[in-house]
């Protein structure tokens, strides 16, 4: 634990798990008060139908040093993101981090199926969570994150603007153009809040074991290598630690708008800011991906992580 964050304020738009849930646990590491935010709780489950909570988030910050405040919202409800910007103003006065890492979408698409045969209800509901959501959060908190300078906008995808450049066909039209759409969202509002001092950017975790991903090889965290036994790859990824070890990375770098309109991944930020995987590992997942997986070499992480 350090106190490097100690006296920021971060909201973490889908904090229930995953990313968004790494990200608040390691804000709170580095002592910032965050605020998680998702649909989740402990009395109600969301569409995704998964037992993670935001409670939970809340209690891990807490824990790992910080204040966790748990806020059930629905980010597609401009109501309800104004009444949440409302209070962390009214609460906090301030607004140092904001985390775009709404998703709730795994439901919702297919693997490896063209446009035309994949559902267009829930193709147009993923675009509607993945890329609206954002959206909705940006228009209603960057008010009250650019009242003061130094500001940070993280939206959180699958891939880099390199490597998203080329059609994703393996996960299909939908997936697609969602996660592209928010590398292209950080752009533009590195382009409108970088004058008041802000940077904005986007950030891709690697290939990451989430709870669902983990549940998905039925493995967990302490025996999640059994899983490369099936899919030898699968020995390049990362746990939610590492990309937020890198959110946490960026918010208490002083020279951080040098990354105002980038495209960053966890790993290629851990070799920036020396932090490591929970388990004192450093993967390099996309530049893996690339270099090994997609050129049909025999899975080896020599040199990767």
């Amino acid at each position: 634990m350090s106190s490097a964050l100690k006296g920021k304020i971060a909201l973490v738009a889908g904090g229930t798990r995953g990313a968004g849930r790494g990200i608040a646990a390691a804000l709170g590491a580095a002592g910032a008060t965050v605020y998680a935010t998702g649909r989740t709780t402990r009395s109600h489950r969301s569409e995704m139908d998964r037992p993670e909570t935001i409670e939970e988030t809340a209690e891990m910050v807490t824990a790992a040093g910080g204040e966790g405040i748990a806020v059930q919202v629905d980010h597609l409800d401009p109501d309800q993101v104004t009444a949440l910007v409302r209070r962390i103003d009214e609460e906090q006065g301030r607004l140092d981090v904001l985390v775009n890492d709404v998703w709730g979408a795994d439901h919702l698409f297919q693997f490896g199926k063209p446009l035309w045969e994949q559902s267009l209800d829930d193709g147009l509901r993923l675009l509607r969570l993945a890329i609206e959501t954002h959206a909705i959060t940006s228009h209603r908190a960057l008010p009250l994150l650019i009242r003061e300078p130094g500001g940070l906008v993280v939206e959180v995808t699958d891939g880099t603007a390199e490597y998203n450049a080329q059609y994703r066909k393996d996960v299909g039209y939908f997936y697609d153009l969602a996660k592209s759409a928010v590398i292209r969202m950080a752009l533009a509002q590195s382009e409108e809040i970088g004058e008041y001092g802000a940077t904005a950017l986007s950030l891709t975790p690697g290939w990451l074991r989430s709870e669902a991903m983990l549940d998905n090889f039925g493995v967990t965290e302490e025996n999640w290598l059994d899983a490369t036994e099936k899919v030898p790859h699968f020995a390049i990824s990362e746990s939610p630690v590492f990309v937020g070890r890198a959110v946490a990375a960026l918010a208490a770098d002083p020279d951080r708008a040098r990354w105002n309109g980038a495209s960053l991944s966890s790993g290629g930020l851990a070799q920036v800011y020396g932090f490591t995987d929970a388990d004192g590992s450093r993967p390099d997942a996309w530049r893996y991906i690339v270099e090994v997986e997609h050129a049909g070499r025999p899975a080896d992480v020599t040199g990767y992580r």
